[in-house]
């Protein structure tokens, strides 16, 4: 099996015009914190290179309710105004709503990959479980891959959990590889790496050293994997990312990958 593996950015690192000359992907910020005019979409989509990818971040509504600091960072001056319907993905109409809007975004983009960040406050529930179970079954799916990402600490104490609801929903587990390894089943892989020391660690600057062994865990999860995404989301991402791109491009001749 080929696998391909994608390298890109968690956002448009420096000019888009730029980022679109040296990487094939993008994981697209702004459709979770506010979603884009759809001409605005469509400019991307047309201002794009033909075989350029997006990957889109479910829109905040679905996973983070109105209490999230989220919202004011996405300039929303009243976040008590908001319903009290949304976020933590439930099973109601204002969620279902968020998820069509969502699905609009990822349609004038031409997005195959849905990123469903659920916050740091989403803790690994009955509640909250059958919440995913009922969402995920109701919602239309249908060319899209869901890759989500857990984040409270429960979910990791429980890895036989998360990998039977992953693969129960066909959900992509995303994880930071250096931190964790993905559980389900799926055939794609999709790791958002936040830098080394702790959980989340933007400032941090991967070395060398750090991309070798990022080397041979990405090559292990392609040998698995029907494909691979890798996104950097850190300050220095831009670098990171190229720095990671000329590495795996030292070795790709090898044939058993596509590297793009």
């Amino acid at each position: 099996m080929r696998a391909r593996v994608r390298i890109g950015c968690c956002g448009f690192a420096g000019s888009m015009a730029g980022y679109f000359r040296k990487f094939k992907v993008v994981e697209v910020q702004q459709t979770f914190y506010r979603l884009p005019e759809e001409r605005t979409l469509l400019r991307w989509r047309s201002t794009a290179p033909r075989d350029f990818e997006f990957t889109v971040k479910a829109y905040q509504a679905i996973t983070h309710p109105r209490t999230s600091p989220t919202w004011r960072r996405a300039g929303v001056t009243s976040p008590e105004k908001l319903s009290d319907q949304i976020g933590l993905l439930r099973p109601t109409n204002e969620n279902f709503e968020a998820w069509k809007r969502t699905r609009v975004a990822m349609e004038k983009l031409k997005s195959k990959i849905c990123v469903v960040q659920c916050p740091p406050s989403f803790i690994a529930t009955d509640e909250n479980i059958n919440s995913m179970r009922i969402f995920f079954s109701k919602i239309e799916r249908k060319g899209i891959d869901i890759a989500w990402e857990p984040r409270h600490e429960s979910w990791f104490r429980n890895p036989k959990k998360v990998r039977e609801l992953a693969d129960s929903l066909s959900l992509v587990h995303v994880v930071d590889i250096f931190k964790r390894e993905p559980l389900s089943n799926h055939p794609i892989a999709y790791v958002r790496l936040h830098g080394l020391g702790k959980e989340i660690n933007y400032s941090y600057k991967f070395t060398e050293q750090d991309l070798e062994n990022l080397r041979s865990r990405i090559l292990g999860l392609a040998g698995r994997k029907k494909e691979v995404y890798v996104f950097f989301n850190n300050i220095t991402m831009r670098e990171d990312g190229l720095a990671f791109k000329r590495l795996l491009e030292t070795i790709y001749a090898w044939g058993d990958c596509e590297l793009s």
